[in-house]
């Protein structure tokens, strides 16, 4: 616990000290026109702002939930998506004692990526963790599957119409986090889109969608004929969270996701325009993310730096609503 005190008081030096890494001029290159209007409606509220932890799994390997979340609530998110539930050489942590932090930093649990296979063989105690963390729900960020033909996104639904079922009977939604793959098209049927069809095919009541943001454009890009907010617009219900990420794009559109992520504000995706053909914002959770964030410098702050950064971004930016 010394070493983390020390250290804590480094990083706080440091974000206290610390340039921003992205200019103020090309911040304001970046941000939609209308983010410093004042007079324009806020698009994100604050109540419903948080993180995928993800974004600074650097911080927590060094320092521990118990520093990281104390950060996050100082810098103003009220809520956190987990990508695992360890922190590294910090030491073993349980579920409780996570949620007890939690509670200490007042912080809720919105979700968790947790892989396919986790579901497969071991759905209860995964939905027990959830309980334990007051988790509205909990999620995967790996494809519905490797096999992109119709029959292979037949049995993925299958296994996730069942998962979501368990799921929603202890009061718990089940989700599923894109990249781009999802939105290419059934290898046995180029006509059909796979993201399409995963909708199509599982049940509304039981599987839900966690859209990122910043990869359905990339999708868009690589697989081009649809906006990524009409499937919001087609199916609110279904979209409880968002991945608020920032992108510039590769200049190969198939490479990787289409897009590099980088910090909310220094990228070019259109987040007003997209939140104010939303109704409802209240209605929806936004996480930022960045998985480059820990490559952030100086550092200290590293990827925290980046998370009071994008935070207060996402603070300012107005809309029409």
């Amino acid at each position: 616990m010394a070493k983390n005190r020390i250290d804590r008081r480094a990083l706080l030096r440091g974000l206290a000290g610390t340039t921003v890494a992205v200019s103020a001029a090309s911040l304001a290159g970046a941000l939609p026109a209308t983010a410093a209007g004042e007079s324009n409606g806020r698009l994100i509220p604050r109540g419903h702002m948080g993180i995928q932890l993800y974004s600074v799994r650097d911080k927590i390997a060094e320092l521990g939930f118990a520093v990281v979340f104390e950060e996050l609530s100082r810098i103003g998110y009220r809520e956190v998506e987990f990508a695992g539930y360890t922190q590294g050489n910090v030491g073993p942590i349980t579920p409780q004692q996570i949620r007890q932090l939690l509670d200490d930093n007042g912080l809720k649990a919105a979700g968790s990526h947790r892989g396919l296979q986790d579901f497969r063989t071991n759905l209860e105690w995964e939905l027990d963790v959830a309980e334990i963390l007051g988790m509205p729900a909990i999620g995967t960020a790996q494809a519905p599957t490797g096999n992109r033909t119709i029959d292979g996104y037949k049995a993925a639904a299958a296994e996730f119409n069942e998962w979501g079922a368990a799921a929603a009977a202890r009061g718990i939604k089940l989700y599923q986090h894109n990249h781009t793959i999802e939105f290419s098209f059934a290898t046995d049927r180029p006509d059909v889109r796979l993201y399409d069809l995963f909708l199509e095919l599982t049940d509304p009541r039981y599987v839900f969608m966690e859209l990122d943001i910043l990869w359905a454009y990339g999708g868009a890009r690589k697989y081009p004929g649809f906006r990524p907010v009409d499937y919001v617009k087609a199916h609110p219900h279904r979209f409880p969270l968002f991945h608020v990420k920032d992108g510039v794009p590769l200049p190969d559109p198939q490479q990787g996701n289409s897009y590099l992520d980088v910090e909310f504000g220094a990228g070019v995706i259109p987040f007003a325009e997209f939140f104010t053909e939303l109704d409802g914002g209240g209605r929806f959770t936004y996480l930022w993310e960045q998985d480059t964030a820990p490559n952030v410098q100086p550092n200290p702050p590293g990827s925290l730096g980046a998370a009071e950064r994008s935070y207060q971004r996402m603070v300012d930016l107005r809309g029409e609503r």
